[in-house]
């Protein structure tokens, strides 16, 4: 076991993040994440990156700055992570980041264009393990805030409470590499 792995620690995050908190945070950080969560992927990061890059914020019912995204639908058996480096999530990540999104949860490597602009924008990328059962006891409240037509890859709002992740990409550096 490493030295790094022997020091890590838990760090108990509530929404919304600021900018100081995020620079407080390292590759292989033990997260729990409490607060407003945001659950969209390949259906829905797209539509909202648009909506984002045309800045039409009146269309945007929820503040970006400070959120958490999660790469996940919502489902009656739960929410659990999608791979992230699909061209449709991972694509929306720098447009996100730059609107204030300052956690991207979910699962997979991303491209050095992408860890890029998490630096350039202080946001970063958390991994979480893929246990639907565990996440399902970690969520408080849930509803739909844009897409409905989507049915479960619907964007939701979804309150936790010590939802569990690694931070797997900061400031330049990436745990998988």
């Amino acid at each position: 076991m490493s030295e790094k792995t022997l020091q890590s620690r838990v760090i108990q995050l509530e929404t919304p993040i600021s900018d100081d908190v995020i620079r407080s945070l390292s590759v292989g950080d033990f997260i729990e994440i409490s607060g407003t969560v945001f659950c969209g992927r390949d259906a829905v990061l797209p539509k909202l990156e648009k909506l984002v890059e045309a800045e039409d914020h009146e269309a945007i019912c929820f503040l970006l700055s400070g959120s958490v995204i999660f790469h996940t639908a919502v489902s009656p058996a739960g929410i659990g992570p999608t791979t992230s480096n699909k061209v449709e999530i991972e694509g929306s990540i720098p447009a996100l980041s730059k609107a204030g999104v300052k956690i991207h949860l979910g699962k997979g490597a991303l491209h050095p264009e992408t860890m890029a602009a998490l630096a350039e924008h202080n946001s970063v990328f958390a991994i979480t393990p893929p246990t639907t059962a565990l996440f399902s006891e970690k969520i408080i409240s849930k509803k739909v805030v844009m897409f409905p037509e989507e049915g479960m890859e619907a964007l939701y709002e979804v309150r936790v409470k010590g939802l569990p992740a690694i931070i797997a990409i900061a400031h330049g550096k990436s745990i998988f590499s």
